[in-house]
């Protein structure tokens, strides 16, 4: 990993675009954030300018159009291929994590993609998650739009700003972003169950027979 980084970092300037632009489209496209997460790829994107090796009003809208358009490719594969492709021997290690990627989208919907664009797992399943739960797209597309600009440019001055100490800054935020949307998650998954319950202790009892009156008892 490191070796790579120096390479990107030491790259001309339209190859480190192309290249940062890559691993972001492509950890939501096709599950390269399960090697490379994208927000590596965006903390380096502002590095590089931060160098003065790329210009930083460039690579920030790169990243927001790469966050946005992997998030619609990997949509469409979940929308045609979703239960097929979660059942894949690769996914079978990563099976705890996308219950609860599942579970965080049952009880957020559109808020689930945007907030899981801040947390690397479910910045890579998310997408395609809602494409197979059959979300509708104008739904999708607007939070994945939202949490694209958000993480796209917040990332990326986040780079830009921290220069050299990229590597500790890069890392504390994935951390601390992670812990605040798991927390939100937990949160919402207790909130939903409870919701759930309540809903079914109805459902029984509306549908529970009410018993019959006695006809002596009339008047």
């Amino acid at each position: 990993m490191g070796s790579l980084v120096d390479a990107i970092l030491s790259m001309p300037p339209l190859l480190a675009y192309v290249l940062v632009f890559a691993f972001v489209f492509a950890e939501d496209a096709v599950f390269v954030g399960f090697v490379i997460p994208g927000e590596t790829a965006a903390v380096l994107g502002g590095v590089i300018a931060n160098q003065g090796k790329a210009d930083v009003w460039i690579m920030a809208p790169l990243v927001v159009v790469a966050a946005v358009l992997g998030d619609t490719v990997g949509y469409e594969i979940g929308r045609h291929f979703g239960p097929r492709l979660l059942k894949l021997r690769a996914f079978n290690r990563h099976r705890g994590k996308l219950d609860d990627a599942e579970a965080f989208l049952r009880t957020r919907g559109g808020w689930a993609v945007f907030l899981g664009r801040f947390v690397a797992f479910f910045r890579a399943v998310m997408p395609a998650l809602a494409g197979t739960s059959r979300m509708h797209y104008p739904r999708f597309l607007g939070f994945n739009s939202l949490g694209g600009l958000v993480w796209g440019i917040g990332f990326t001055l986040l780079g830009f700003l921290a220069g050299a100490s990229y590597k500790a800054v890069a890392g504390a935020v994935g951390r601390d972003a992670a812990a605040i949307v798991a927390l939100i998650a937990v949160i919402a998954l207790i909130v939903w169950r409870v919701r759930k319950g309540r809903r079914e202790r109805r459902r029984e009892s509306t549908s529970r027979p009410r018993p019959a009156s006695d006809p002596s008892d009339g008047h």
